[in-house]
């Protein structure tokens, strides 16, 4: 069994469009620019077919409030079909936040998707603060973009820093479902390993796996904990069957690729139920 915990699609419509676009700043950031899918559900599912990929969660990103409405109807409508739990999403200006997320559990999504850097607002911001509170309230698993990103180069908004900050504004609990994407920040493993690793927030693999030394990532890894990691690949941007080959090569007990593939999801879901 593999979950893929973090993975994106975009409708039909515009997907290919999106990708492409967002390929555009990373190479022009002069980052690695391919992706894996063209950003459609159908080719995200030939890719989990490829790689031997069990289930994908696919986390919306609302950019702006007024796109709330449409982005989750659109998780609602691909949530637990062939694969796919869907992940809703918010804007950090929605007004009446917690009516919102009252909304996004009543579609039946278990989850919200935060990106700091395209939300232009800082993790330990009150108006997060009091978004992931509330999602905590009510059962809701919080993924949180973490570390670099192109569109926000010189001003990191979730660093480690920050994050411990809104993690103690939030008086997380030890079986809290707060998750920070990239191993606690794309770009900043090393920071990640001395400030993040051993606190108590979840962390997933997504785009990073591939690009820490396997050493190192063992050694994130042991100091974090092995049931606090999610196996995850950035889909398009990261490529599923390579993530999946990256962790079953490391040197680490079966048991534990186990956790991380699939055992730390299945736990965390069960914390909704």
């Amino acid at each position: 069994m593999i979950i893929d915990f973090h993975t994106h699609i975009f409708p039909d419509k515009i997907a290919v469009q999106t990708v492409e676009k967002l390929k555009s700043y990373l190479c022009d950031a002069g980052e690695e620019c391919a992706a894996y899918t063209n950003g459609t559900l159908s080719s995200l599912k030939a890719s989990m077919k490829k790689a031997g990929i069990d289930i994908s969660v696919i986390l919306p990103v609302v950019t702006n409030p007024k796109q709330f409405d449409s982005i989750n109807r659109f998780s609602a409508e691909k949530n637990n079909r062939d694969g796919i739990i869907a992940f809703g999403g918010i804007h950090p200006d929605n007004e009446s936040p917690e009516e919102k997320l009252d909304f996004i559990k009543s579609l039946g999504l278990q989850g919200i998707k935060l990106h700091p850097d395209y939300q232009e607002t800082y993790v330990n911001d009150e108006k997060y603060i009091r978004i992931i509170r509330h999602a905590e309230k009510i059962g809701l698993i919080t993924l949180i973009h973490a570390g670099y990103d192109v569109l926000s180069p010189d001003d990191i908004h979730c660093t480690p820093e920050r994050a411990i900050d809104m993690l103690r504004k939030v008086e997380a609990k030890r079986d809290n479902k707060i998750i920070l994407a990239h191993l606690g920040g794309h770009k900043g493993a090393e920071e990640s390993f001395k400030k993040l690793c051993g606190e108590n927030v979840w962390l997933d693999t997504s785009y990073v796996l591939d690009k820490i030394e396997p050493d190192f990532l063992i050694k994130m890894f042991e100091k974090h904990g092995f049931d606090k990691i999610l196996f995850a690949s950035d889909s398009p941007w990261g490529d599923q069957k390579k993530f999946a080959q990256t962790l079953m090569s490391l040197d680490i007990s079966e048991e534990n690729k186990e956790k991380i593939f699939h055992k730390n999801a299945e736990h965390l879901f069960a914390l909704n139920l």
